[in-house]
């Protein structure tokens, strides 16, 4: 857990002046570091074999152009995270526990805290496979692929378990930031599930599609309730496009894949290009979704959409193709609505209850 040190003068100085040495080099490595992420953009051409594709066409390409990274070993990983997860003060951004607009009830440093033995919250970090290694069979190069593990709080860790990720109906256990396990309800799935904080919900969606487009070639193997096959099933794909479009690509995503490609000259393709992921699972979007008598319709007249099949008050948000929120409002029962405000390739949500409708639209300037 961090400390907060303060300087000691005890001795002429001499412990303030080794402290401030002590400093001046961490903060010496991280100015390097900044730099070499600010050197890590995508290259010039690294995803021109992908352009204009989709579906499984799509998929296949970018595997082909992710595939065979460097392979880092699981144990080097501890030595890894302090670039690619810190907060900016430079402890460790734990996906589980930290949100960067709160007060942290703990915070944990890369090197004096790595689990060891936990009993609760706040006791040590670990690193978390978000794809379980149990579903891949804990083989490389899926294990040390540092895309898909995360620094987090071992105790929730533990809590999480093998779990699939998913929103939790009935909560069984919570942790300080919200992170949950219990039974869920996720598209027809009621099984156990791991919710995460919301706040990482989108970042996780797209490490999962990630994991599914780098091992295409051997994914059809894994034993998760998430997939069938070598992809996701139904349910899986509504939540994971759900938090994708939810919670679009963030900075702190944007570091971090630069800093991983760094290390591992591969990318996170669902980060630097987000529309890619509906182009890939949601390829030929559905205008109409039936589930025991509910009927959603989304109607499109030029730039006006007219909405029938809600019983009560529904959700109906517009996304750009980088994730970006463009309208985001309540409908109730059948309602016309303009968006002749909106241009470009555009993706419409319509949320109630458990039913979602997306749809990939264009629209003339």
């Amino acid at each position: 857990m961090k400390l907060l040190l303060q300087p000691y003068f005890r001795i002429n100085g001499i412990f303030k002046i080794v402290y401030d040495l002590c400093e001046v080099k961490r903060l010496s490595i991280l100015s390097i570091f900044l730099t070499n992420i600010a050197l890590a953009q995508i290259p010039p051409g690294y995803y021109d074999n992908a352009q204009g594709l989709e579906g499984l066409a799509l998929r296949q390409a970018l595997h082909n152009i992710i595939d065979d990274h460097n392979v880092l070993s699981y144990n080097s990983l501890w030595g890894h995270m302090d670039e690619t997860d810190a907060q900016p003060d430079g402890d460790v951004w734990d996906i589980y526990s930290y949100d960067p607009d709160e007060t942290p009830a703990y915070e944990y440093n890369f090197f004096s805290d790595q689990c060891g033995t936990y009993s609760g919250e706040g006791d040590c970090y670990n690193r978390e496979h978000s794809f379980p290694k149990s579903w891949f069979g804990d083989t490389p190069p899926m294990n040390s692929d540092l895309f898909h593990i995360y620094p987090t709080d071992g105790y929730v860790n533990g809590q999480r378990s093998n779990l699939p990720y998913g929103e939790v109906e009935t909560v069984v256990w919570e942790s300080t930031l919200g992170a949950a396990n219990g039974i869920g309800e996720n598209f027809g799935y009621n099984g156990p599930v791991f919710e995460p904080p919301a706040e990482y919900k989108g970042d996780l969606a797209r490490t999962y599609f990630y994991m599914l487009t780098r091992y295409y070639d051997v994914c059809s193997t894994w034993q998760t309730p998430m997939m069938s096959n070598g992809d996701f099933v139904q349910w899986s794909v509504n939540t994971l496009i759900d938090w994708h479009l939810s919670d679009p690509v963030s900075s702190k995503e944007i570091n971090r894949n630069n800093a991983v490609y760094l290390k591992q000259n591969n990318r996170n393709p669902f980060i630097d290009n987000p529309e890619w992921a509906e182009l890939i699972w949601i390829a030929d979007p559905v205008a109409s979704v039936d589930d025991e008598g509910l009927s959603l319709k989304l109607t499109q007249n030029g730039s006006r959409f007219s909405v029938s099949g809600i019983q009560g008050f529904a959700d109906f948000e517009v996304y750009d193709l980088l994730g970006r929120t463009l309208v985001k409002e309540s409908v109730f029962n059948q309602q016309v609505l303009d968006l002749s405000a909106c241009t470009g390739h555009l993706i419409i949500v319509l949320r109630m209850d458990n039913d979602v409708l997306s749809q990939r639209i264009f629209l003339q300037p």
